[in-house]
């Protein structure tokens, strides 16, 4: 009789992006017991910079998920391990784990391999607490530090707890509708699907929320303020008490780059009004007659990066980063133009590649994508790294102009605001004409007040007199 073999193998959290040390497990696709092949996705985690699905690189049967839904893990720590069959012809093992995710009480006491040049950590891998939305609770106290993978208690007598289905048994939901869901104390199983396949979308989750009379986040739009990013913790109800709200992944790395940015790069910020009559009715001809492609999205946003590239290449000065550790400034080699996005994770700032060589049908095509990727919640970290320059579009909330903090390494942020039907001096007369405010803030360490204004004031020229992108691009 052949003896069955089995080893097992462990996999460990990846470094998903460049430095990153954590990420917090968003979802788990697979149960002890399940069957896996090398390339099957296994979880969805969240890092500072973007959600990211995990393959695992062997097959094999789920022994052991190490840490729930919801715990922030280190690089290099073991979140999963598979029984691999040991000998040609064996069948898999079967795994004697339990059913339930039960994760060790323990840190391993062994000395951890790591990943992509990270030494081995000492301590133990402490598991933030996870929240359950209501409209009257706040969060839940935060666990021990002895008990880094005890299992997730839900909150007693909550009015909607997230209440999730068993592993193999949850409704059809794609990764950023199940966060939603968790965002908003909404049972997935409750919630009845409109997709097709039976799948359930955000249309669906913010359906069944309003039904509950729990707060609802709202897609995104184009782009946002660095400080208006939408809100993915509970709207505070009037008289229900204080709400917290954890400050982790996108969030915390937002806080941390702009209070670094705030107190490491000195600001200036130049403000212009500008009629933009012209570039509006640009826009609407672009439009009407299809000519950058039938499926190509038009908005004032497209002409105000295509105007802010085109015054980068006429003073490339301001296309730089400053270099500390050297003393020097770096005029960057091409600009890759930063769109600040609200997303329910938190503020991103994704970018386009070598965006001033692009044509203006380029370019459209370029945004378009940029913001259905970061709507859906795909935004990869490779999409936020390298950017030289950011626009902030603040006038889709219907504000004015604001004062934009510079996104870390870059020299100039713009921020377009809302575009207002104002009394204008026009030819001689007053008349009803389209006005925007432009705010440009740069770093005035390379960046003095000369170029600044030369860049502002060029831009401010373009969205008057649209014809010149042709002719000064």
């Amino acid at each position: 009789m052949t003896t069955e073999v089995r080893s097992l193998r462990e996999f460990k959290m990846p470094d998903v992006g460049e430095g990153l040390t954590e990420a917090e497990i968003l979802s788990w696709y697979v149960k002890p017991g399940d069957t896996v092949t090398d390339g099957q996705v296994v979880c969805e985690v969240e890092t500072a910079k973007a959600a990211v699905e995990l393959p695992i690189p062997f097959n094999g049967v789920v022994e052991r998920l190490f840490f729930p839904e919801g715990a922030t893990v280190d690089v290099g720590t073991v979140i999963i391990s598979v029984a691999v069959a040991g000998e040609a012809g064996a069948a898999p093992a079967t795994a004697t784990a339990p059913a339930v995710e039960a994760p060790a009480d323990e840190a391993e006491p062994e000395r951890r391999e790591v990943l992509v040049g990270y030494g081995p950590r000492t301590g133990v891998t402490q598991r933030r607490a996870r929240r359950t939305t209501t409209t009257k609770t706040v969060a839940a106290p935060k666990p021990a530090p002895a008990a880094p993978a005890a299992p997730v208690a839900p909150a007693p007598a909550a009015p909607a707890p997230v209440a999730e289905a068993p592993v193999g048994e949850r409704p059809l939901a794609k990764p950023p509708v199940r966060k939603l869901a968790k965002d908003l104390g909404v049972d997935l199983r409750a919630v009845t699907p409109t997709g097709p396949a039976g799948v359930i979308t955000r249309e669906d989750v913010h359906a069944h929320a309003a039904a509950l009379a729990a707060p609802a986040v709202e897609p995104v739009e184009a782009a946002a303020a660095p400080t208006a990013a939408v809100v993915e913790a509970p709207v505070p109800v009037p008289g229900a008490g204080d709400v917290r709200v954890p400050i982790k992944g996108v969030r915390r790395a937002t806080a941390q780059a702009m209070v670094a940015s705030a107190f490491t790069a000195p600001h200036v910020t130049e403000f212009v009004q500008v009629d933009v009559t012209r570039t509006m009715k640009f826009v609407r001809r672009l439009k009407e007659s299809g000519e950058l492609g039938r499926d190509v999205r038009v908005s004032p946003l497209l002409l105000v990066a295509k105007a802010l590239l085109t015054a980068i290449k006429r003073h490339p000065e301001i296309n730089a980063q400053w270099d500390e550790a050297a003393q020097e400034i770096v005029i960057k080699g091409q600009v890759n133009l930063g769109i600040a996005a609200a997303t329910p994770r938190g503020l991103i700032v994704p970018n386009i590649k070598d965006a001033g060589s692009r044509t203006l049908s380029g370019l459209a095509v370029a945004l378009g994508e940029l913001v259905e990727t970061a709507r859906q919640g795909k935004t990869s970290p490779a999409d936020m790294q390298g950017g030289t320059v950011t626009i902030t579009n603040v006038g889709v909330f219907g504000v004015d102009t604001g004062t934009p903090i510079l996104n870390p390494g870059e020299a100039a942020i713009l921020a377009f605001g809302a575009v207002r039907e104002l009394p204008w001096v026009h030819k001689g007369k007053v008349v009803p004409r389209q006005v925007t405010t432009l705010a440009l803030s740069f770093d005035h360490r390379l960046v003095d007040g000369e170029l600044g204004s030369k860049v502002l004031a060029d831009v401010a020229a373009l969205l008057e007199h649209p014809k010149r992108l042709i002719t000064w691009g």
